[in-house]
């Protein structure tokens, strides 16, 4: 029986970690987690998201623009985050409609496609 999602892992590249924990943790707030030593030497970081993990590792030669895979996070306020991601210049894309939710999606900064989506 699967009881339910532990955690998710995303990469950017590497050596942009700063540039990822100051995206992850400064703008959408994210609260990072040490890293078990056993995992420290392969790079990136863990954050907290809500009662989940996302492991942000780190990968060259891939491109994140051509994948339709995403991280989807549910939020209890759409419309601030709109705000605060343009204001950090991020372009919000409209999402195609699911009944019951507003959501739109973002690219993060390497590219990653990421949906913030609230239930109405």
């Amino acid at each position: 029986m699967i009881k339910g999602i532990h955690h998710v892992q995303i990469t950017i590249p590497k050596a942009a970690e700063k540039e990822g924990k100051q995206f992850y943790c400064s703008v959408l707030g994210f609260e990072e987690v040490e890293k078990p030593d056993s995992l420290k030497g392969r790079g990136g970081f863990w954050v907290k998201a809500g009662d989940r993990d996302v492991h942000i590792g780190t990968e060259d030669g891939f491109d994140r623009l051509t994948t339709k895979a995403h991280i989807a996070y549910e939020v209890e306020d759409l419309s601030y985050w709109r705000t605060k991601l343009e204001a950090e210049n991020i372009n919000i894309l409209d999402a195609v409609p699911i009944p019951g939710f507003d959501r739109f999606e973002f690219r993060d900064p390497f590219g990653n496609r990421v949906e913030m989506i609230q239930l109405l």
